[in-house]
């Protein structure tokens, strides 16, 4: 029996938006195992297709069904909307629900769930009439720091999670302060989630020695938003590049106008922006470097730091618990609590980072050892889990399957 898995996200899988939670996507629908077929309801970024109806594409390894439901060009897909009219989420959740007969039919067989990566879309996924597995990316609240519009309409997004979590037949958290968050909220949420991260390629993202380390490189991949504290990201950047006397460079791989903060100005000079880069591009940038760096207030589990650690790079971070069975000092990199000011985090990165440096030019650091770190992590490790809930929960409430304290499916 083919199990129907259908999948919403504002995502057009011929385009270029980048984020963890679109390689997740990206995994899900290109690694699907063969007694599954996929239905990706999506965006058009081309302007080519007519919406509502669908076509069947080649992604990675495998053939999808691919459901446009808006047009949203490229250059509105990358940036945070002002405006709630110009909300990408908002136009995808409008066309999804006009043509939600079609979704309905499409999606429909014998064996099938839908999958969801943001709250927005709980009522619609519910509507569809199939068990609904809610996956969870992220812990931001109300007082941190954003781009889009979630924090202008903070009560709307909580409305939304709410609503999403209960219709939810399945929660899929990312990390465990997401679901101990849950439980406070109300322990029924706690009872069906699960933690299970995103997963990394293993296979695209391949250890390799270091480059020569006469000139240091940085990389970061992913959107600039506010809270990956881009300002404190370049400040960092300007302390290593004057403290190694120019021998330094910064990479960046993503679509976000660094411009927008008055930090970068001082580093653009020897920044290196690779623009949009698909996976192989991203791996042989990160093979190319010899660190990466992440600034965050908070994250969920960033697929770039898996993919980093996979390529056998280490990392510096401002320290977010769920980092720490990834980054061990002296063996995958640091991680640096955030200090009472923006200049005390920066000194203490760009010290710890100078420390790195001569770890790797000293010959202390093996990628191969870097990248048993994310084994775990793996999409053959962690995938085949995810998918065994979805054959679990179309199997009926008898086999949805309880989840025990390791957090194996029992």
């Amino acid at each position: 029996m083919v199990h129907r898995l259908t999948m919403l996200h504002p995502i057009d899988p011929r385009g270029s938006k980048v984020g963890g939670i679109e390689t997740h996507v990206r995994l899900m629908y290109q690694r699907h195992p063969a007694d599954f077929s996929v239905l990706l309801v999506g965006v058009d970024e081309r302007g080519d297709l007519e919406l509502g109806r669908p076509i069947r594409i080649q992604a990675g390894e495998r053939l999808i069904d691919f459901l446009p439901v808006a047009h949203i060009p490229d250059a509105e897909i990358h940036g945070a909307a002002r405006r709630l009219h110009q909300s990408v989420t908002l136009r995808f959740a409008l066309g999804a629900l006009r043509h939600l007969g079609t979704i309905r039919r499409l999606g429909a067989g014998e064996a099938a769930t839908t999958e969801l990566q943001r709250f927005e879309f709980g009522l619609i996924g519910r509507l569809l009439g199939r068990p609904v597995v809610q996956i969870v990316h992220g812990e931001g609240s109300r007082k941190d720091r954003m781009d889009s519009l979630i924090r202008r309409f903070w009560y709307l997004n909580l409305v939304n999670e709410r609503i999403a979590l209960s219709l939810a037949s399945r929660i899929v958290c990312v990390n465990d302060n997401i679901i101990e968050r849950l439980s406070r909220i109300a322990p029924r949420l706690a009872a069906k989630s699960e933690m299970l991260t995103v997963s990394v390629d293993m296979d695209r993202f391949r250890a390799t020695p270091f480059p020569p380390a006469d000139v240091f490189r940085i990389v970061f991949a992913g959107r600039l938003d506010a809270f990956k504290d881009p300002p404190l990201m370049f400040e960092t950047m300007r302390l290593i590049h004057a403290a190694l006397g120019g021998r330094f460079e910064f990479h960046y791989v993503g679509t976000s106008d660094p411009h927008r903060y008055a930090e970068f100005a001082a580093i653009e000079p020897f920044t290196v922006r690779h623009g949009f880069q698909d996976a192989a591009g991203v791996a042989a940038i990160i093979a190319n470097s010899h660190a990466g760096i992440l600034t965050s207030f908070f994250e969920g589990m960033p697929c770039y730091l898996l993919e980093l650690i996979a390529s056998g790079r280490p990392i510096g971070a401002i320290r977010l618990p769920q980092f720490d069975p990834l980054v061990v000092a002296g063996e995958s990199g640091f991680l640096i609590e955030r200090g009472a000011d923006p200049a005390t985090s920066a000194n203490r990165l760009a010290a710890a980072f100078i420390d790195l440096h001569r770890a790797i030019a000293g010959g202390r650091l093996d990628p191969e050892a870097i990248r048993q770190k994310a084994v775990p992590y793996s999409t053959s490790v962690q995938m085949p889990r995810l998918f065994e809930r979805h054959r679990r929960l179309a199997a009926g409430p008898t086999k949805g399957g309880a989840v025990t304290a390791d957090g194996r499916l029992a």
